[in-house]
């Protein structure tokens, strides 16, 4: 049962007010309102460390969007881009979804809409498609099976290669397929992520200058180039991974991951490839509008029926590829519990 709004002085008015409190009174009231709707806190690995913080489960969007469904909360809700709330609702049609801004969006996700990719499909008849999770639920409902960029080789391995693919909406990721298959019958979306298709080799030049020890692991939303040049290729998820076996790592990928890293290693030496590489978007959440979202229990994130069971029914196809999903190990569940509940930080 959802526990009705706090009343009277005790809620604000806008995500403003709320920014005037000190954070630690954000987190008591963030922390007591969420066990008062019965929610779960999602902090994608690109959001602030303050989010973070406060974040029951830390990790990237489908994993984060699993959790939850996995979860007997009956509130999700999830501090990433919008993309990432409609997959949690996709995933957990029975639970609201809530995102503390409308406005962080996805620039990659929005390359490509529903009756573009529905063009494409009429002028290629027959094609498989594949959706990159980052992609809007309307995209997915489109799609015949979805992909991860930790996934993506595989699951365009598992189409008949004699089939031609439209792979969207990201360029990058699908150039870096189609050369990790020696498929050429992929047709990829002009669309990339800004903040990893802006990072260049004289940044990275400079960041093995500093650290010649480091590992490079650069996520395959980057330029080839630059994929050329890491010593490895990994999804988010698999950063943390790497970060857990190497004393020194350099991170091609958004800052908040190395931020994350650097909380939950504090003793060994974390950089970031670009300085620059920052989602605006990302960012677009904070302590003071997560608190409002909470009291007011806005925003929330609703589908289309049709649309949603048509989306889910290729995130399935995906996860049936990958044996589906299960429950962090004793080891992550520590990791996790070590990144989110950092000593002093007022978590239960």
């Amino acid at each position: 049962m959802i526990s009705p709004a706090p009343t009277g002085s005790d809620i604000l008015a806008t995500p403003l007010d709320y920014a005037a409190l000190s954070k630690e009174e954000l987190r008591r009231r963030i922390l007591r309102r969420k066990d008062e709707l019965d929610a779960v806190i999602l902090g994608h690995n690109y959001q602030r460390v303050e989010i973070q913080s406060v974040s029951d489960y830390l990790g990237d969007s489908l994993g984060l969007s699993q959790e939850a469904a996995a979860t007997e909360a009956g509130t999700i809700v999830f501090c990433g881009v919008h993309f990432m709330a409609e997959t949690a609702k996709i995933l957990s049609p029975g639970k609201r979804v809530l995102m503390p801004d409308l406005r962080a969006g996805c620039p990659m996700a929005d390359f490509v809409t529903g009756p573009a990719l529905r063009r494409l499909k009429e002028e290629h008849p027959g094609a498989a498609v594949v959706a990159y999770v980052n992609s809007s639920a309307e995209v997915k409902a489109e799609a015949d099976i979805c992909c991860t960029s930790s996934n993506a080789v595989a699951v365009v391995e598992s189409i008949d290669p004699d089939r031609t693919i439209l792979f969207v909406p990201d360029r990058n990721l699908a150039r870096y397929v189609q050369e990790r298959t020696g498929r050429d019958n992929i047709i990829a979306w002009d669309g990339y992520c800004y903040v990893h298709d802006d990072m260049v080799l004289e940044e990275l030049a400079k960041a093995r200058s500093e650290h010649p020890n480091a590992l490079v692991v650069v996520h395959p939303e980057a330029r080839e180039d630059l994929l050329e040049k890491a010593d490895e290729v990994t999804s988010t998820a698999g950063m943390v991974d790497l970060a857990g076996q190497h004393d020194a790592v350099i991170f091609g990928t958004e800052r908040g991951l190395v931020d994350r890293m650097k909380e939950q290693y504090p003793e060994k030496t974390f950089i970031p490839l670009s300085g620059a590489a920052v989602c605006g978007n990302m960012k677009l959440n904070t302590l003071s509008k997560l608190a409002w979202c909470l009291d007011h229990e806005e925003y929330e994130v609703e589908l289309d029926e049709e649309i949603r069971i048509r989306a889910q029914q290729a995130l399935d196809r995906m996860l049936e590829l990958s044996g589906g999903w299960s429950p962090p190990t004793e080891e992550e569940e520590r990791l996790e519990l070590a990144g989110v509940r950092p000593s002093g930080c007022g978590c239960a």
